[in-house]
């Protein structure tokens, strides 16, 4: 399976908003080399369960917006910011089967999440672009963890195994898919996020 997306784009940042953005998205590195350090399977499991997050805000948040406004023209935007959540809980299922994660792992995700979604949603309420920009950064990172869990893979650092029946049915791979196949997939999809949420914070300049 080929992948000829753009893999190095990065937005640099205009101003204190993104930034703070930036910052963000490199202290939450931080913690997560640190802690996992090569472990990507597992690294995924955690992060992806912080990725599911801000696509579920936003669209509920842009949903009652237009309620509350009575205006139509949001639809689009909400559509895209559910496929965005319900992908990464694909996501995540995909690598809990991967990467089996412990009793301590599981207890870790309840954690992240519970924080990350109040933080999150605080965020977007009151500096959408800044919270859009997060997750753009957030998913620039992302791109370049699944390149380096590639690279491991291909060094054979890590196992290619064959690719778990949950991701074969979602991304209609190959029966025969592995690892290297699911990697790739999952990273085509964060590119697309990430130049979506870009994208959505720099309509807010435009406005």
């Amino acid at each position: 399976m080929n992948d000829k997306t753009n893999l190095s784009l990065h937005y640099d940042p205009q101003g204190l908003s993104d930034r703070v953005a930036l910052f963000f998205t490199k202290s939450m590195r931080f913690f997560a080399d640190t802690f996992f350090r090569k472990r990507y399977g597992h690294r995924a499991v955690i992060l992806e369960t912080v990725a599911g997050v801000p696509g579920m805000v936003a669209g509920m948040w842009t949903h009652l917006t237009s309620l509350r406004q009575m205006k139509q023209g949001y639809g689009p935007k909400i559509r895209v910011l559910l496929a965005e959540a319900e992908n990464e809980r694909m996501h995540l299922m995909t690598f809990i089967e991967i990467a089996k994660p412990n009793v301590f792992e599981r207890y870790l995700v309840l954690f992240v999440q519970a924080i990350f979604w109040n933080f999150y949603f605080i965020i977007y309420v009151f500096f959408p672009r800044t919270a859009h920009r997060i997750v753009g950064y957030f998913e620039e990172e992302a791109v370049y963890s699944y390149t380096e869990y590639l690279k491991q893979i291909d060094e054979g650092g890590t196992p290619n195994i064959p690719a778990p029946k949950i991701a074969i049915d979602y991304w209609k791979l190959a029966p025969d898919a592995t690892l290297r196949d699911v990697v790739i997939a999952v990273r085509k999809d964060e590119t697309e996020h990430r130049d979506a949420n870009h994208e959505f914070a720099n309509e807010y300049d435009v406005k």
